[in-house]
C-alpha cells in the first residue's frame, strides 16, 4: 500500500509488528535506495503502548492497517477517537471452492500452493476447502498426496517447501485448533502436529477432512500449514459454506465452465473472486475485504483515492 499512498502526494510512517523490525528497515531502505526523500517514509522503531500517541499528533491524518481483526478493532478505535481517517486489511479465511466439473490435476496442485505459500501464515490464503461430493475423494486423495510430498527445513533453502512459523504462539494455536477440532469429530489425514526434535516453530502439513461448524478450522482464522476439507452436495451448499464465516478477504472458484464460475461471484460475499487462479495481490487492482476482513482498499487508483482529500469547486463568473 506504500506506494499508492506516495503516488498521492503523501508521506507515511510505518510501524512494524514487534518481531520484525529489520524487515521494517528492509523495507525503508528499498526506498532510500529508489531515491525517495528521507521525509517521505519513516520506521518508528517503537512499541505497541506509543501507538495512541503517534495516532493522536496533528501531523497525522490517516491510519492504515494490515493484521488481524482484533488489531483492527483497536487501532480502528483510536482512529475514531482522534478523528483519523483509517483503512483495515485484516485477516481472512478464504474459500476455495472445487466444482464437480474443475481439472483435478490442475486444481489440486494450485490448492496445495494457495493454502501453504508462505506455510499458510497470508492472510489470502486458502483456508477452506469446499468440494463437491463427485469430486471429492479423488480431490482429497490427490491433495494429501501432493501434501505429504512438500519439503520441510531451512526456510532459505530454495529446496524448502515449508519453513517455521514466525512465533512460538502462532505454533500454540494452530495446534490447539487442530487438536480441537479434532475432538469435535475433524479427521486427520496427514500431519496434525508439531514437528519434533527439530529447533524453530515448525508445524506439519496437515490436511483434515469432515469438517463442520462449530469447529474452530470451520469458523477461526488459520495462520499455518493446515488445511480444512469439507464435501459438499451441490452449487447451492458450496455458496452457503463459504460465506458462512465471519470474514471476507478472498474467494476462489475452480471449474472448467468459465461462465459457471462467473455467475458465482455474484453470490459470494468476499471483496476478492478469483475463478480458476489463487487469490494475489496486483498493484493495478483494489485488493481489500468486507466484514471482519476490514475495509477500504489498498493499490490500484482506489488505494490512492483512499488518502487524499475530495474537495468540492463551485466557482461562479462575476459580474
Amino acid at each position: 500500500c506504500a506506494a499508492p499512498i506516495l503516488m498521492a502526494g503523501n508521506g507515511f510512517l510505518l510501524k512494524h509488528a514487534s518481531n520484525v523490525p529489520q524487515c521494517a528497515r528492509a523495507i525503508e531502505e528499498v526506498f532510500r535506495n529508489a531515491g525517495a526523500p528521507s521525509y517521505t517514509f519513516l520506521t518508528l522503531l517503537i512499541g505497541s503502548k506509543s501507538v495512541r500517541r503517534v495516532l493522536a499528533d496533528n501531523r497525522v491524518a490517516a491510519v492504515t492497517v494490515t493484521g488481524s481483526d482484533t488489531t483492527g478493532r483497536c487501532i480502528a478505535g483510536l482512529a475514531g477517537t482522534y478523528l483519523k481517517k483509517v483503512v483495515l486489511e485484516l485477516g481472512g479465511s478464504d474459500p476455495f471452492i472445487v466444482l464437480d466439473d474443475a481439472d483435478i490435476e490442475y486444481t489440486v496442485k494450485q490448492a496445495v500452493k494457495a493454502r501453504m505459500i508462505n506455510t499458510g501464515q497470508s492472510c489470502i490464503a486458502a483456508k477452506r476447502f469446499i468440494i463437491h461430493q463427485k469430486i471429492f475423494q479423488e480431490f482429497t486423495d490427490c491433495f494429501t498426496e501432493k501434501v505429504t510430498e512438500l519439503s520441510i527445513g531451512d526456510p532459505h533453502r530454495r529446496s524448502t517447501d515449508i519453513g517455521p512459523l514466525a512465533r512460538k504462539d502462532l505454533l500454540r494455536k494452530i495446534d490447539a485448533q487442530v487438536k480441537a477440532s479434532v475432538r469435535k469429530g475433524a479427521c486427520v489425514l496427514v500431519g496434525g502436529k508439531p514437528v519434533q526434535n527439530t529447533p524453530g516453530y515448525y508445524y506439519l502439513p496437515t490436511v483434515l477432512s469432515n469438517i463442520r461448524s462449530g469447529m474452530p478450522l470451520y469458523s477461526e482464522e488459520t495462520f499455518g500449514p493446515v488445511a480444512a476439507l469439507m464435501k459438499v452436495r451441490d452449487e447451492k451448499e458450496a455458496i452457503r459454506r463459504a460465506n458462512d464465516t465471519t470474514y471476507g478477504l478472498g474467494s476462489s472458484i475452480w471449474t472448467r465452465d468459465v461462465e459457471k464460475g462467473k455467475q458465482f461471484i455474484k453470490e459470494i460475499q468476499a471483496g476478492c473472486v478469483f475463478v480458476n487462479e489463487i487469490v494475489h495481490s496486483d498493484p493495478r487492482l483494489p485488493f481489500g475485504g468486507i466484514k471482519h476482513s476490514g475495509f477500504g482498499r489498498e493499490l490500484s487508483w482506489y488505494g490512492m483515492k483512499e488518502f487524499v482529500n475530495i474537495q468540492t469547486i463551485y466557482v461562479k463568473k462575476h459580474w
